[in-house]
């Protein structure tokens, strides 16, 4: 069985002081196109990183320096995570209402103006707009103050140590060392029911760059959405697409989300390749790596368990992938097959 450590990017002194064949690993995992066209298939290596948000998320209201050292989601976090030597760098893409793709986690941006907190979702605004929100790449212009609301339900002022500009999908290729993949998250309201058509709107502007800027950098996409992983599938046949689910830790209207059972069926009936799961959801329906296996399905997880420790499977056996942390308090999981 494979076990995987959560640790902070800054607590990786060195990746490349890894053993030799650990480092050959760590550095070969790309795509592979193949000349049929077909989708292409990730040589996921047995050691692996992958820095969540870039070097990891912000949460304003612990004490934890290492949550308010970079801005998550930007250029600089992104290039930081690849000086550390992260294979991939996930992060969350949204499209405003101009149809650009941009980077940004939450459903809704906060400022403050007159004096009063005002928050806007991001698709509801210009590129412009978003643009306008938190620190700007040219000195001496003042954006709008940039706040976020906490677990907690308190709003705080989003300050971090080394901040830096919101970016678009494009700068994001454009900017980010073409060595590191992307691991693109297709960000939608948990809370609204899109119809296919908006969703294929969202999905093709977002394709339309990825298709422009992505050369041969690896990219893999996943998503909450279950119509938007099936439109993702259908709409191209290059990128592996993986479902996300909490595996019913978290109860939505929408049963496909609320299990492992039910987000095996829909990878089958979609062609998808894997699940991303909470791996709480995993250890309480153990018989699903089963399904899962027979499936010929990857099974990667997220999450934190008492110690850290976690286990993943690529369907047919434990131990050769790994995934991005999404625990609150850490950065990047380290997956190390024993």
């Amino acid at each position: 069985m494979a076990l995987l450590k959560a640790v902070n990017v800054s607590d990786v002194p060195c990746l490349y002081q890894l053993p030799e064949n650990a480092t050959t690993a760590l550095n070969s995992a790309r795509f592979s196109k193949g000349n049929d066209g077909a989708r292409a298939s990730l040589k996921w290596p047995k050691f692996m990183v992958i820095g969540h948000r870039g070097s990891g998320m912000n949460i304003l209201q612990l004490p934890d320096r290492r949550l308010k050292a970079i801005k998550e989601n930007s250029i600089l976090s992104f290039n930081t995570a690849g000086n550390f030597g992260v294979d991939f760098v996930e992060f969350d893409v949204q499209v405003t209402k101009d149809d650009c793709p941009v980077i940004f986690h939450d459903d809704k941006i906060l400022t403050l103006e007159n004096g009063e907190i005002s928050e806007r979702r991001i698709t509801e605004l210009s590129l412009a707009e978003f643009l306008s929100y938190g620190p700007q790449r040219e000195p001496g212009n003042d954006g709008k103050p940039l706040l976020r609301k906490g677990y907690d339900g308190k709003i705080y002022n989003w300050k971090v140590e080394e901040d830096d500009p919101s970016c678009t999908l494009q700068e994001a290729f454009q900017k980010v060392n073409p060595s590191i993949g992307f691991n693109i998250e297709l960000k939608f309201d948990d809370l609204i029911v899109y119809p296919d058509e908006v969703l294929i709107h969202t999905l093709q502007a977002i394709l339309k760059v990825v298709f422009e800027h992505a050369k041969e950098r690896p990219i893999v996409f996943s998503t909450f959405q279950p119509d938007a992983a099936r439109l993702t599938s259908m709409l191209q046949s290059i990128y592996p697409v993986f479902f996300l689910t909490n595996g019913g830790s978290v109860t939505y209207k929408d049963v496909r989300r609320n299990s492992l059972d039910e987000a095996v069926k829909l990878c089958l009936v979609c062609g998808l390749q894997g699940i991303v799961s909470e791996v709480k959801a995993v250890f309480k329906n153990p018989g699903a790596i089963n399904k899962i296996r027979e499936a010929n399905l990857s099974l990667l997880t997220y999450g934190q368990l008492k110690g850290n420790l976690h286990a993943t499977s690529n369907g047919r056996g434990w131990g050769d992938r790994g995934y991005s942390s999404r625990d609150s308090r850490k950065s990047v999981r380290l997956y190390q097959a024993s």
